[in-house]
């Protein structure tokens, strides 16, 4: 098995390694610049990045690339949990090694786009559990149900991260994946609020995963 596994987690820390090197090197790089996170299209560059890996590592792993999908599509059985580790590990290493480049290649800037929250905790983990629901919701509609447009389906999801990230951005900095909440916490140091951005997306994601379950089996 694990031999076989060996390509999807590589196909998962490296499509977790781009979303979080290049959306939260966005970040790092308007405040080398001393831009506003508006000066540079933030939530369309992580939503881009979402949608190329798609296209380009989905037949090898699925292109979960958060640890919270991984989680709704075990909860709705289109995973083994006895794989499901093998991808978080992937998945967060991904993320990890991403800020340690981020580190290397653009040095002079303090922070890494760690998720932080201008709202209550109360309020944060509800925006992340909403963002994250939908996420979910249109990645178990593409990508389990035979009548929905494969050929789209990347398109459709970058789109929503793009959209929740335009939204939820300033609230949440939208992390709606706890591996690109965790890696750059890490480096920064903040982990006051971390539990938000694991619980919030894990329950949100499970929440979809398993009501786009029941409406596929009404049918």
């Amino acid at each position: 098995m694990l031999k076989a596994l060996a390509p999807r987690a590589l196909a998962e820390s490296l499509g977790t390694f781009s979303i979080v090197f290049l959306g939260c090197g966005a970040m790092r790089a308007s405040e080398i610049l001393g831009l506003d996170d508006s000066a540079l299209p933030i939530p369309i560059v992580f939503g881009l990045t979402v949608a190329v890996m798609i296209y380009a590592l989905g037949h090898v792993s699925g292109a979960h690339f958060n640890p919270a999908v991984t989680l709704g599509f075990v909860a709705s059985r289109h995973l083994p949990l006895r794989e499901a580790p093998a991808y978080w590990a992937a998945q967060f290493a991904g993320a990890g090694l991403a800020v340690l480049a981020l580190a290397l290649l653009l040095p002079g800037a303090a922070g890494y786009g760690a998720a932080v929250t201008h709202l209550d905790p109360a309020r944060a983990l509800g925006w992340e559990f909403l963002l994250t629901f939908f996420l979910m919701f249109v990645i178990a509609a593409v990508a389990t149900d035979k009548r929905a447009h494969g050929a789209l389906g990347g398109a459709a999801i970058g789109a929503t991260v793009a959209i929740g990230s335009w939204v939820g951005g300033p609230l949440t900095r939208a992390a709606m994946n706890p591996a690109r909440a965790l890696a750059p916490a890490l480096a920064e140091g903040h982990f006051g609020n971390l539990w938000i951005y694991f619980l919030g997306p894990c329950l949100g994601a499970v929440a979809a995963a398993l009501l786009y379950r029941w409406i596929r089996e009404q049918r």
